[in-house]
């Protein structure tokens, strides 16, 4: 840092006291999430208040320090590493609820206001607020609204996008702006609070959300479900529609995830499975109770291994409790695992285990392939033992290839994570060139100075 940037660090530190924070143990705290790349900013800004976001921003929009905002830091794109150094702008001080309001079905909270800690409060009150990404039990808010994350609920829920009534946003320069409202309903101008759900901290800094919240569904029941292959399980995901039913989750995994799972969890129904679906549904209880055994029904027609029932909460989340298990064990294989988040029509869902199987043994590297089939986004996990001759290339092959075969089917190379860093390389071939521009239209317009996240896909 040169002192110059050391000088203008200390005169902020000064304007925000406790809340600037220069020493090298923290920096380096701050320096990166769960993706493989990191970089110490020069300073970490843990403000208190939007007032407080304001003041650092309009600073460092004066003196063009790169701005790097900051949730709890469990991306798993680098989207909050600071590739320019700069300021680190952490808003885990900013966790509190600031109005539950069961009659208008709204909770309004700050941006570090932990997912998992929100779920519990509302449902207490009867409420629902479904977006539940797999590590809500660390995950913000703002990390959620600014990734638009999604999780197995999204199927029949939908995703952070469509909980997110309101929000206020601190721009680049300082400015704050309150944009939607708290109405479920709303069409006065344009959506400009969507535009910053999913903007992955290019455009402004989240400081307060207002959120939808729905009625609590009373019951919950689900099945778990083995196969001796994948085409099986595929075909009784797609009897399920056909049928006419809308689970609020339905979830596959391949044979490598379940047999480090089984290594992980010694789940017995886990051995020697080679597909593994799991289908939930929700609602009345008589009415789940019915449909579940309908469901159950139309999935033995295709002569699964076993088929286990869950009734009621407590239930369901044994069988849950399992499935969250399953990116931990793939990190106890020993191997690095890069995780891949990519969306495909749901029609192309076999073709897309299919292509991951040939994938594996073209580039000699295992393949996991699991996740949130109902709505076509299987993270797909290329499994890499750095330490083998040759092996980062053939991992950069593999990537190249699934992505290029993701988007020639009509898929998205992100449905929850994001770009970040991490996609970047794939970014040109994801998006036209006219789209990009009009990426680059509007990051100009709201960050002329181009201080927010720097070094970033856009």
């Amino acid at each position: 840092m040169t002192p110059a940037k050391t000088k203008l660090l200390r005169r902020l530190k000064k304007l925000r006291p406790g809340e600037i924070v220069l020493d090298s143990a923290t920096l380096a705290q701050y320096a990166g999430d769960k993706w493989f790349a990191a970089h110490q900013p020069d300073a970490v800004a843990l403000p208190r208040s939007t007032r407080s976001v304001s003041t650092i921003l309009r600073f460092a929009h004066e003196h063009k320090i790169p701005v790097t905002p900051r949730g709890a830091g469990h991306g798993y794109v680098g989207g909050c590493v600071p590739v320019r150094g700069g300021i680190v702008l952490s808003l885990e001080r900013m966790n509190r609820i600031l109005d539950l309001n069961p009659a208008d079905f709204v909770v309004v909270v700050q941006p570090g206001m932990n997912t998992e800690r929100l779920q519990k409060i509302v449902e207490r009150r009867g409420l629902f607020y479904p977006p539940d990404p797999a590590s809500r039990a660390d995950n913000f808010i703002g990390g959620n609204t600014a990734t638009n994350a999604g999780g197995p609920r999204c199927l029949k829920y939908g995703v952070t996008r469509d909980y997110v009534l309101g929000l206020e946003v601190v721009l680049a320069d300082g400015t704050i702006v309150r944009l939607g409202g708290r109405t479920h309903k709303n069409k006065t101008g344009f959506d400009l609070h969507r535009l910053f759900v999913g903007s992955e901290g290019l455009l402004g800094v989240i400081t307060e959300a207002t959120l939808k919240l729905i009625p609590l569904p009373p019951f919950r029941a689900n099945l778990a479900v083995g196969f001796d292959a994948m085409p099986a399980a595929v075909r009784a995901l797609h009897a399920v529609f056909r049928a006419g039913f809308l689970p609020c989750a339905l979830e596959l995994a391949d044979e490598f995830t379940l047999a480090a799972a089984y290594k992980r969890t010694k789940s017995e129904r886990l051995r020697g499975c080679r597909a593994h679906l799991i289908v939930e549904l929700d609602g009345q209880k008589k009415s789940v109770r019915q449909e579940i055994r309908d469901l159950e029904k139309i999935i033995r027609r295709q002569k699964p291994r076993f088929v286990q029932r869950g009734l009621g909460a407590a239930e369901c989340e044994t069988v849950w409790k399992i499935r969250r298990e399953f990116s931990y064990a793939l990190r106890d294989t020993g191997l690095t695992k890069l995780n891949e988040d990519v969306v495909v029509p749901r029609s192309r869902l076999e073709d897309l285990f299919t292509f991951a199987a040939r994938l594996q043994k073209k580039h000699k590297l295992p393949v996991a392939c699991f996740g949130h089939a109902g709505d076509g986004n299987i993270h797909t996990n290329v499994m890499v033992d750095y330490a083998q001759p040759g092996a980062k290339g053939r991992a950069e092959a593999a990537l190249d290839e699934l992505f290029r075969w993701v988007i020639g089917v009509g898929g998205a190379i992100s449905g929850e994570h994001g770009i970040g860093l991490a996609k970047k390389r794939w970014w040109p071939q994801a998006v036209s060139v006219e789209a990009r521009e009009l990426h680059r239209i509007v990051k100009r317009a709201l960050d002329p100075k181009g201080i927010l996240n720097p070094g970033k896909f856009v």
